[in-house]
């Protein structure tokens, strides 16, 4: 039987585990592994309505990550879709 992947705290312990460990034991399929290395240095304040807050941390607790991370993707989605030919 396939050992299961950790989870880890730090951007610093994921890098760790990738540069060490023999990932041929572990079981990866059907799973989802997205590790954030980029250093995020900059803070932005934002206000929601209640409703949407809360729709998003729902969403985000079903994809299994802080809705702050959620959100953060959900903007590089958008910015990264092609672009439509109507503004």
């Amino acid at each position: 039987m396939k050992k299961t992947i950790p989870t880890f705290k730090t951007d610093e312990e994921a890098e760790r585990f990738v540069d060490t460990a023999d990932l041929s034991e572990y079981d990866l399929a059907g799973q989802f592994v997205k590790f954030e290395l980029r250093p995020k240095d900059k803070t932005v304040s934002l206000r929601l309505p209640e409703a949407l807050l809360n729709e998003v941390r729902i969403r985000a607790q079903r994809a299994g990550m802080p809705y702050q991370r959620f959100i953060r993707m959900a903007v590089e989605r958008a910015l990264h879709e092609p672009k439509s030919s109507t503004p």
